[in-house]
């Protein structure tokens, strides 16, 4: 069974039971001329990534152009001195970590870290009262209601805290978990 919801402009999906790389940024963390050169040069990888004829070479360069894409606007956000960077405020920070590790049941962390202006995680959802899995959206509106609330609080602003859309991965096998939690706990080194 494969649930498939949309949000925004992006399909999100989520097998029962899978664990799930997370990533978010702060609203304006990024100009939209990088933002749009990046879905450029996404657009220009898939393109060439869909002409294997292959049906196993074209799944695989596809997946490796998305993974190339999303590895570009890490960095991109990690070099960026534009937009802001609130989470570099340990107050800020601290909220938005205590709140990752509360996670009122609705998840098993894994992993995460907090970069100055934008989140990485790895989490598995819980079943729910139900016998259902959590819902993703219902994870990354509690996740980005609750922290944005209090740390607009402490930063004594008004206004949309977090980017409403999320990148979302479905870790699909032990290795590939290793590696989705090495990237995020060694995120903040590399940067």
């Amino acid at each position: 069974e494969l649930k498939t919801f949309y949000r925004r402009r992006l399909p999100h999906w989520q097998p029962p039971g899978a664990t799930i790389f997370l990533t978010w940024r702060l609203t304006d963390s990024l100009p939209t001329s990088v933002l749009d050169a990046l879905q450029d040069e996404r657009m220009r990888m898939l393109r060439v990534a869909e002409q294997f004829p292959d049906a196993n070479d074209r799944f695989e360069s596809i997946s490796r152009a998305e993974r190339m894409a999303f590895a570009q606007l890490d960095h991109a956000l990690s070099a960026s001195s534009a937009g802001p960077h609130w989470l570099a405020q340990p107050e800020v920070a601290t909220c938005v970590a205590e709140f990752l590790h509360d996670a009122q049941g609705l998840y098993t962390l894994e992993a995460f870290c907090l970069m100055s202006n934008h989140a990485h995680m790895v989490l598995t959802p819980n079943c729910s009262p139900d016998g259902d899995f959590y819902p993703l959206s219902k994870i990354t509106q509690s996740i980005k209601g609750r922290t944005a609330l209090e740390a607009n609080r402490i930063l004594g602003r008004a206004g949309r805290f977090w980017q409403p859309e999320s990148y979302d991965h479905v870790v699909r096998n032990d290795k590939e978990l290793e590696r989705v939690i090495k990237y995020v706990l060694w995120n903040p080194v590399k940067a």
